[in-house]
């Protein structure tokens, strides 16, 4: 955004709706009461939405050919419900208003107070996007076969520095992953980073892949992201790699890796340091690329642009 858009701010919503922020940690406690995975399904989300054309909720539109469909987006991503729940109520009580971009960001915040006691505030005003391609994810997201320097520049060109890529891969501290993002650790032999007694339990649950296979397995199992405190989002994820039970490649290099161990090892030691770290790169990733002032839209279903001649100015 050029400089002669406003920027986003706290409370932005104070006067124009003032129920916006506890409307959606409502359905976000009741869900995440429900599914703690929900959590981390949307701090990925709202990861997923700022890196790809920044944070405008292009992730939440349906089509064919939208980044819902991409691989690393179609089956794994969770808690559409969620905002939509929200938005439903939000489009009653205050019509037009409140962004789905917002909404997005507001739910991840919301996620990692209720599973990391991680509170922080989320300046807002994003408006909506009107684009989303399947290419785009592939463009843009760090796979989990990325070491260390890929991974940095990867956060890089999104404006964020080495150590918050550290501190945010601390997210991996929650959720499950499918099999098939770290086979390649497994098969045909077990990636020597890896804890041996950890890589035969793994092995036990993913099944070796099938030669010459013509798509994606018909079962692709999943296992907890992290093997001491799977559904809390704390900093022992990294001690996790320090025991060389990083599930991805992605993760266990940030232990390997000379760029990045000292981080990892102070964020073993200075949790507390951590949970604030996290917080703030949370909020500047949230500012990647914001469309802001009467950019994009306000959509008045998170699922679909709006229709042409529909009034979404703001009050």
């Amino acid at each position: 955004a050029d400089n002669s858009t406003p920027g986003l701010v706290v409370g932005f919503y104070k006067n124009s709706c003032p129920i916006a922020e506890i409307t959606v940690r409502k359905y976000v406690e009741r869900f995440v009461t429900l599914n703690p995975g929900f959590a981390a399904g949307l701090i990925r989300m709202h990861f997923h939405d700022c890196f790809v054309r920044g944070c405008d909720a292009s992730v939440l539109l349906d089509g064919n050919n939208s980044e819902k469909q991409s691989i690393p987006n179609k089956g794994s991503l969770r808690g559409f419900e969620i905002i939509d729940a929200a938005k439903a109520e939000l489009e009653l009580k205050c019509p037009g208003i409140v962004s789905c971009a917002d909404i997005l960001a507001f739910s991840a915040r919301d996620s990692a107070s209720r599973v990391g006691n991680i509170y922080y505030e989320v300046p807002a005003g994003r408006r909506d996007g009107n684009v989303s391609n399947t290419l785009d994810p592939l463009l843009n997201l760090p796979p989990p076969f990325f070491d260390a320097t890929s991974l940095r520049d990867n956060f890089a060109r999104k404006g964020l520095s080495l150590d918050e890529m550290v501190t945010l891969s601390g997210a991996h501290s929650i959720g499950i992953a499918h099999c098939t993002s770290f086979l390649g650790r497994l098969y045909p032999t077990v990636d020597p980073t890896l804890d041996p007694k950890y890589a035969a339990k793994l092995r036990k649950i993913c099944k070796a892949p099938v030669a010459n296979a013509t798509g994606p397995p018909k079962v692709n199992p999943t296992v907890d992201q992290d093997t001491i405190t799977p559904n809390r989002l704390d900093n022992l994820y990294y001690l996790g790699l320090k025991q060389k039970k990083g599930l991805f490649k992605s993760d266990q290099d940030l232990m390997t890796s000379p760029l990045t161990s000292n981080i990892v090892l102070n964020n073993i030691q200075f949790g507390l340091v951590w949970a604030d770290k996290f917080g703030a790169a949370m909020v500047k990733m949230g500012n990647i690329d914001v469309l802001t002032g009467n950019q994009g839209e306000v959509r008045l279903n998170c699922r679909l642009v709006n229709t042409v001649g529909v009034n979404t100015m703001r009050k």
